[in-house]
């Protein structure tokens, strides 16, 4: 006769555990205890942040790596800390053009790196401030929790990854007055498919589209995110206080279970 398995997934009195179902349990007491301490955070932040999403792979003599790094500039002299995957290639050129922006160092430029398995590429040298993950998941959600908008170039799989898993996040409500701009004819195929594919099949609502703007030209974009950080300013009158010396912020708060449940909810 065999016995029973209790909600831990162990018999026999706890001589024997299913390693998957413990696995599970520790890893839902994380996150619980992380959503616990987030919510010890102040609600507001000072600093107005903004990621930018692209390809890796773009080298500094390419045109889109002078264009993401006049860009960055730009939202660096706006007073925009600048975040990034802090990799190489668009990341390394958004990175770079915080540092064109800002020569005085009041603005940060900050890389959340990851630990790719077989690939060797380091933090790029334009960094104030490195974060190391070893996941995607915490990498994305540190993304989130960073960040008051977003702009996305062109890109590959990681890009499209990133910058979805956000649009979702603000399409289920999650977040809000953040965002998400796309760059370029890049994407245009992208947008233009889901209009023409999901859309009519029921997927998704016509409305989901239009949480993200799409723009041909990079000082677009800048402008969208400058009249965002003026609003920013007036909910938190703080963040026009001047910026040094500079204390670094406590971060808003999502739920990583909230986040969670969004990704693999696929609303």
């Amino acid at each position: 006769m065999n016995s029973a398995t209790n909600e831990r997934g162990e018999r026999n009195g706890g001589k024997t555990a299913d390693p998957g179902r413990v696995i599970d349990r520790i890893v839902v007491s994380l996150w619980e205890s992380i959503d616990e301490l987030e919510r010890l955070q102040p609600e507001n932040t000072r600093f107005f942040r903004v990621t930018i999403f692209g390809s890796a792979r773009i080298t500094s003599t390419d045109e889109m790596y002078g264009r993401v790094r006049e860009t960055a500039a730009s939202l660096a002299r706006m007073g925009c800390d600048i975040v990034t995957g802090g990799g190489p290639g668009l990341m390394a050129a958004a990175n770079e053009g915080a540092k064109l922006g800002d020569p005085t160092g009041r603005i940060r430029s900050i890389g959340l790196t990851i630990d790719l398995p077989h690939i060797e590429e380091g933090p790029n040298p334009f960094l104030d401030r490195v974060t190391a993950h070893r996941t995607f998941f915490s990498r994305l959600h540190h993304f989130v929790r960073m960040s008051e908008a977003f702009i996305v170039f062109p890109g590959g799989i990681g890009t499209a990854l990133e910058s979805f898993m956000v649009w979702q996040l603000v399409q289920v409500g999650m977040l809000r007055t953040r965002p998400v701009v796309f760059v370029g004819e890049h994407w245009r195929g992208l947008l233009d498919w889901m209009r023409g594919t999901m859309v009519p099949e029921g997927y998704i609502a016509s409305k989901d589209l239009d949480l993200v703007r799409l723009v041909e030209d990079p000082r677009e974009a800048v402008a969208i995110l400058a009249e965002a950080k003026r609003a920013f300013e007036a909910r938190r009158p703080g963040a026009a206080r001047a910026r040094a010396p500079r204390q670094e912020p406590a971060e808003p708060a999502v739920s990583p279970k909230d986040t969670l449940a969004a990704v693999a909810g696929g609303a």
